[in-house]
């Protein structure tokens, strides 16, 4: 597998809507999946969609044990999600700051669904069916957001509250987190 260029904010493939996959078993998306899956641990990620390195499929991963990025982001599952549907789970909300691997060295705080109701498969073919709050949800919620074509700072209501992490750090308004190195 390999560690593959993760497409940056600007990238026309970033917006396409992907599409999804049709042959679970086909040996090119167990590669796929090997190499969005180094290439999520090599840069430190919390999840990673395949637009994200330039293919236009219905596949994410996400799983976070502890993470530099997010120190105090509760463990979240090592999933591969295949061809994924969400539906939220009420009504409620609540914003968060996000980061992503295709916006390199900013944050926004993002409003999301509190809970969520997610399925899909995973690489085996095999049915995930899972109802995720918090942190888990956000997470699913980003990475699927991807396969839309919809990127976090799209979703940010308070403008303000998106920037560089050193000035927002500078400015008080985000929480520790360690900075990338880029």
């Amino acid at each position: 597998m390999a560690v593959r260029d993760v497409l940056r904010m600007g990238d026309p493939r970033l917006r396409r809507k992907s599409d999804p996959v049709d042959d679970i078993s086909d040996s090119a998306l167990g590669d796929l999946i090997g190499d969005m899956l180094d290439t999520m641990r090599a840069c430190d990620g919390a999840g990673i969609a395949a637009p994200q390195i330039g293919v236009p499929l219905r596949v994410v991963i996400f799983g976070v044990e502890s993470n530099p990025r997010y120190p105090d982001a509760p463990p979240v599952p090592m999933t591969v999600l295949i061809n994924p549907d969400i539906s939220p789970v009420g009504a409620d909300s609540d914003e968060a700051w996000e980061g992503c691997l295709s916006v390199p060295g900013m944050r926004g705080l993002v409003p999301r669904f509190s809970r969520i109701h997610y399925r899909g498969l995973d690489a085996a073919g095999q049915l995930i069916d899972r109802t995720a709050d918090g942190f888990h949800a956000r997470v699913v919620q980003h990475e699927c957001d991807h396969l839309d074509g919809v990127l976090y700072p799209d979703r940010i209501e308070k403008k303000q509250m998106f920037g560089f992490i050193p000035e927002l750090l500078e400015a008080g308004l985000l929480g520790p987190v360690e900075l990338p190195a880029e």
